[in-house]
């Protein structure tokens, strides 16, 4: 299956991640299990989780999805080598425990690691940008873990472009390991974050770029078409959003593309981010095989010149 480069950092990926958040979420262990077994069968080869996922369900206290990927890599000790783990840390865990100050991120990767039930992280990711650290102290941090081999790669999620081009130029000044990745929120709707200075600043300087919610919290697989339809996960509450004429838009036309190819809607958008300009690899998740499957078939998905123009401009 061909890969793509995740920025410079010498790692690369088949464009498609896969969102561990659903692990000890919407996915109990057994089910997690499953996929992760099947999304290796498949030829799936990163696995995106954070230290954070999931605290926001009650009675937990973060770190469910690392702990799961973790058991399961301890059951299927050659797996480790098949598939590159993504994590992330800097988002609070509690009120007084978040940000990227050195001696957190120094505790935090060990706890990950601990978790994880590996000696290494694949890609370490800032979960969030810290207003109350300076950068020069967060990407030291990054850097002594990098040269200890804790961590093969550092990258960035939610920065802006301002903030992201700041990071760079104190690696490149101080000799220090670079963000090699941005995470943004990115997808057929959710474009203006992305598209412009902060995509333009990734592809001049060589970063990666693994966008999340590339299906809109699940709006653009077209399960949710009305209020009513909202009540059919727990993902709903996030939905309600796109229920307007634009959303609406994207989705009449996600829906005739995907008749063109006898696909669904989930898989034209994902088709969509794969074949757009300076995105590496879309994260998305499933809690069945058969989302799993579905996903997959994104990857052999090629939409014409005439299709993604006729998406890009879905709801202008």
């Amino acid at each position: 299956m061909q890969t793509r480069q995740l920025g410079q950092s010498g790692l690369e990926i088949v464009p498609l991640v896969f969102g561990g958040n659903v692990f000890g979420w919407t996915a109990d262990e057994p089910t997690s299990f499953t996929l992760l077994d099947a999304l290796v069968d498949a030829g799936i080869d990163a696995i995106d989780t954070a230290d954070v996922y999931s605290v926001w369900v009650d009675g937990h206290e973060g770190g469910e999805s690392e702990t799961i990927i973790g058991r399961w890599l301890a059951a299927n000790p050659a797996k480790r080598a098949k598939v590159k783990i993504l994590t992330k840390v800097g988002a609070p865990m509690r009120p007084d425990d978040k940000g990227l100050k050195a001696a957190r991120i120094e505790r935090c990767v060990e706890a990950s690691l601990r978790r994880l039930q590996t000696d290494h992280i694949d890609l370490y990711q800032a979960h969030y940008p810290d207003a109350d650290t300076p950068q020069d102290e967060t990407l030291e941090a990054f850097d002594r873990l990098v040269k200890a081999g804790k961590v093969r790669a550092i990258g960035a999620s939610n920065f802006t472009a301002d903030q992201l081009s700041e990071a760079l130029d104190i690696s490149t000044a101080g000799g220090l390991a670079r963000y090699e990745t941005l995470q943004p929120e990115y997808n057929l709707y959710d474009r203006s974050s992305f598209e412009g200075p902060l995509r333009d600043l990734c592809m001049a300087r060589g970063l990666g770029v693994i966008p999340y919610f590339s299906l809109a919290s699940g709006f653009l697989s077209g399960k949710y078409r009305s209020e009513a339809d909202l009540s059919q996960s727990q993902r709903g509450s996030r939905v309600g959003k796109y229920l307007n004429p634009r959303g609406f838009a994207i989705l009449a036309a996600l829906d005739r593309v995907a008749e063109a190819h006898g696909a669904t809607p989930a898989e034209v958008a994902l088709a969509w981010m794969i074949a757009s300009p300076g995105v590496t690899a879309p994260i998305a998740s499933a809690t069945s095989l058969a989302q799993l499957n579905s996903l997959v078939k994104a990857l052999d998905l090629s939409l014409t010149a005439e299709e993604m123009t006729a998406l890009d401009q879905a709801g202008a």
